[in-house]
Formats: structure tokens, C-alpha cells, sequence
């Protein structure tokens, strides 16, 4: 590289005198995991409608699933399966931002600069990181809550009891990990362009002297809503493939068994625009989930010192 066209740098203005204190992984993790709550209880109903839509064997949009979950549900049809998600979500909301702020240290510390500067890549490597460790906790997680979500029957006609239930019914299968590799996918990636663009819109407060700690909530919210509304555009149908997989019959699937095979079903099926069922509601949740995410999990570290 010239002198005229550096590598590209960011500002992440954490002291380094902090980023050595023993007790930090368990405030990261901490700061997550409350990050990881709100984004549940933000985004539950743009989820579930999400699901629905990508998962209906019949054309169907998302006014209709709408209106047919809150007639033979109610309102709290949009909230089926949350603990599920409001503990695992948690978790992995937790995992994904515990690894990412456990790799800048170990950047800044293989840059050896003494600064706390690390490149695009970097930031982007870190985020991959949080994302394929975390891809493991969700992918099981994730397979249980859509299974409950997916449920339409009430009493002792549904297949799935509940969280538990549904556990060890998918374990009994040998079909609990169903769906990893998609996941593994999208969230490696996905994460990596989720914490670089954050990184990048904070980065740019720092540049002009404002210290993080500073940043005012609703900037916040707004590169948190950035981050998630790029996240998605970025791995979308990776997801869709992922929620086929996991909503298909445990022991002849429909669809097939891997990414390949499922693709090709649902473009066979609907084209491939069957690719993107329920973007629009994914949309609508990312951008105030993603806010309340980066919010809460800024708010509880400068809480946390």
C-alpha cells in the first residue's frame, strides 16, 4: 500500500488498561445477554411472522398471516415459543458479542501497535468469530423455536408440549442439530457484516472527538438498525433454507436434507423469489430488534464499567 491509499483503520476508544481487566469477558457476556433479551422482546411478532410466511406450503402474504394468527390465536399467537428464544436468544446474543470483543483484544494485541486501531478486516474477522462460535448455540435453539412457532393446534392435538417437549422429541430423532450448516453460513457472515458496520458508523463519532461512552442512544439505535437491516439483506436466503429445513418432517423430509437439495426444491416450488418469503417483515423487525440490541448492550457496559 502507498502512502496515498492506507489501510483502511478504525477508532474503537475502549482504554487498554480496561481491555486487560480479568472480570471483562463476564461483563461482555453479561452486556449481551441483556442486548440479546430486548432484541426478543422487540422483534417476537415480525419473527413469527416471518416464519409462518417462509414455511406456508400455500401463496400467502403477510397481512393474511397476520390476520389469521390474531383470529385463531390472539395476540399472544405472535408470542408462541418466546421462552424459548428469550433464553436462548440471550445466550447467543451474549456468545456472539462475548467473542467479538474477546477478538478485538486479541487484534490489538497481535497489531502490537500499542493503539487500540484495528483494520476493516479485522473488525470484520471478529465479527465472523462471534458468529460461527455462536452458530452452534443457535442452530439447536432456533430448530426448537420454529418447530413451536410453526404449531397452529392447541391441547393434546399438537405434535410439540412445549420447549422441553419439543427437545427431546428432536433429540430422539437425531435431529436436533438439523439445519447447522445453513446457519453456520449465515451467521459467520452475516455477524461479520453486522459488527463492521457498526464498528464503522461508531468509528466515525470517534474521528470527529466524541468519546463512546458519548454517543447519544439514538445514534445508537440507528447504527444498530443499520447493522441488522444490512445483515439481513446480506443472508437472507440462507435463512429461508434454514427454516424449510427445520419446520420439514422428521423422518422423511420433503424438501432434502442440505442446502443444495432445499434450494432447489423451494425455486422449483415458488421460484426464486420463494427465496425471500417474509423479507418484508424480517425488514420491518431488523431495524428496531437490531436498535434495542446495540442500545442495551452499550447502555449495560458503560453500566458495568
Amino acid at each position: 500500500m502507498t502512502e496515498e491509499f492506507p489501510t483502511p483503520q478504525l477508532i474503537d476508544d475502549l482504554d487498554l488498561e480496561s481491555s486487560h481487566d480479568r472480570t471483562r469477558v463476564f461483563k461482555d457476556l453479561l452486556a449481551g445477554t441483556a442486548g440479546g433479551i430486548a432484541q426478543v422482546l422487540v422483534g417476537q411478532p415480525f419473527d413469527t411472522t416471518k416464519v409462518r410466511l417462509q414455511t406456508s406450503e400455500v401463496n400467502t402474504n403477510a397481512v393474511k398471516v397476520i390476520e389469521d394468527l390474531l383470529k385463531n390465536e390472539g395476540f399472544m399467537g405472535f408470542y408462541k415459543g418466546t421462552l424459548t428464544p428469550l433464553i436462548g436468544v440471550g445466550a447467543c446474543v451474549s456468545l456472539q458479542f462475548g467473542v467479538n470483543e474477546y477478538m478485538k483484544r486479541f487484534f490489538r494485541d497481535i497489531n502490537g501497535d500499542g493503539s487500540t486501531q484495528l483494520t476493516l478486516i479485522q473488525y470484520y474477522l471478529c465479527g465472523v468469530a462471534g458468529g460461527f462460535t455462536n452458530s452452534f448455540l443457535a442452530s439447536p435453539i432456533e430448530h426448537v423455536r420454529i418447530r413451536l412457532q410453526t404449531q397452529t393446534g392447541s391441547g393434546a392435538s399438537v405434535q410439540f408440549k412445549g420447549p422441553v417437549d419439543c427437545l427431546k422429541k428432536l433429540w430422539s430423532n437425531g435431529q436436533l442439530m438439523r439445519g447447522l450448516t445453513p446457519t453456520m453460513l449465515r451467521e459467520s457472515h452475516g455477524c461479520g457484516v453486522y459488527f463492521l458496520t457498526y464498528e464503522a458508523l461508531v468509528s466515525q463519532q470517534v474521528k470527529s472527538g466524541i468519546d463512546r461512552k458519548d454517543i447519544p442512544a439514538w445514534k445508537l439505535c440507528l447504527y444498530g438498525a443499520a447493522s441488522g437491516t444490512l445483515l439481513w439483506t446480506m443472508v437472507y436466503p440462507l435463512d429461508v433454507i434454514k427454516s424449510v429445513m427445520q419446520t420439514d418432517n422428521l423422518k422423511a423430509p420433503k424438501s432434502g436434507n442440505n442446502i443444495v437439495s432445499v434450494g432447489r426444491s423451494i425455486i422449483s416450488k415458488q421460484g426464486v423469489l420463494g427465496l425471500f418469503r417474509g423479507f418484508g417483515p424480517t425488514m420491518l423487525r431488523a431495524a428496531p430488534a437490531n436498535a434495542a440490541t446495540f442500545a442495551t448492550f452499550e447502555t449495560a457496559m458503560r453500566l458495568l464499567g
